[in-house]
């Protein structure tokens, strides 16, 4: 979805007179602080963090969570990865199921994944890893974990 599209942002780009000349940056610039950058910035190129194995965002790190899946999963590294490596776009972004919303969720969580992936072969680059989009009961879902060996 072209974000100049989407009906927030052409409604604002609409209300100036030359508005034409105005774009999504724009729109940007007059709605975020350097606080929502910041944290932007964050979420789109995350730190990531090693532990027995499992490559693990930083910011969504709890060692005991991160215990109890690896006893109940028996230290299988992909498994235990892919259970922790989820974001729920729809979580993060507080907005209804309009087919306009439901398009900027899939458009968010795909920029999200290839972000991700882009931080992940950076951060790791002797390693390879499987970042996708699920579409779950709960919206997409960025996830990702290390590929097995084999594959």
């Amino acid at each position: 979805m072209n974000p100049d599209e989407y009906p927030e942002i052409k409604s604002w780009i609409d209300g100036f007179e030359g508005g034409s000349r105005l774009g999504f940056a724009d729109f940007l610039s007059e709605h975020c602080t350097v606080g929502i950058w910041l944290a932007f910035s964050h979420l789109m190129n995350p730190e990531f963090i090693e532990v027995q194995g499992c490559i693990i965002r930083r910011s969504s790190y709890d060692l005991k969570n991160f215990e109890e899946w690896h006893q109940n999963l028996g230290g299988d590294v992909h498994r235990i990865e892919s259970v922790l490596n989820r974001f729920v776009v729809g979580y993060a972004i507080d907005c209804g199921n309009t087919p306009e919303e439901e398009a900027a969720l899939e458009d968010i969580a795909q920029a999200l994944a290839y972000s991700w992936e882009a931080a992940l072969a950076r951060t790791f680059p002797g390693k390879r890893f499987e970042v996708r989009v699920a579409d779950t009961d709960d919206g997409p879902t960025v996830i990702f974990q290390q590929m097995r060996p084999s594959e």
